[in-house]
């Protein structure tokens, strides 16, 4: 019991320095701690609009696509198929970066290769395609694809990178902690 306590104040120790910063704050300068509070409550109600659909989409996920598929087309052996895949999913997902990581998890639990977990979160954070069209909008078709194209490279650099940096031990590790996370 004593254990789990001490994991507990581990894992939330920063949580509760924040707490207690802020609340210094409000001792000393009310105005910006009642701003700091309002802004913190702002972005929890944010997140509790945006979280909700995700997990809902992420269950159905997990239980109607088999793992045999997901291997398939986004394992070890997926290609090119998997990497696009990475990329269209990412692109098309809907809301902000931290809904990625659930999504990333289920993927891991389904067995998909590492590196196109990592092209999913990296096109979900810099090439979602409503952003893509407002960027045509507002700064041309020719600045979008430059920077279109410099993410891609960018995405597939980064992803196929972080994979050969991990070792197997690290793989393994990641894999086991997505499983512990989705139970």
């Amino acid at each position: 019991m004593k254990k789990k306590s001490v994991e507990l104040v581990k894992r939330y120790r920063f949580f509760g320095i924040m707490i207690a910063v802020t609340l210094v704050i409000l001792a000393v300068r009310p105005a910006m701690g009642v701003q700091v509070y309002s802004l913190a409550i702002s972005s929890v109600l944010e997140m509790l609009g945006v979280l909700p659909p995700i997990f809902i989409l992420i269950g159905l996920l997990d239980v109607w696509v088999k793992k045999e598929t997901m291997v398939k087309y986004m394992g070890k052996d997926s290609g090119i198929i998997g990497v696009l895949l990475g990329f269209f999913l990412g692109a098309a997902a809907a809301g902000p970066l931290y809904g990625a990581f659930p999504v990333a998890g289920v993927f891991l639990n389904k067995g998909s290769r590492l590196a196109n977990v990592f092209i999913i979160v990296g096109a979900w954070a810099s090439m979602k395609i409503p952003l893509l069209l407002f960027e045509v909008a507002a700064m041309g078709w020719q600045f979008t694809l430059i920077r279109l194209v410099m993410d891609v490279i960018g995405v597939l650099v980064i992803a196929y990178s972080m994979e050969k940096i991990l070792n197997d031990d690290d793989e393994r590790q990641i894999y086991e902690l997505a499983r512990k996370m989705s139970q």
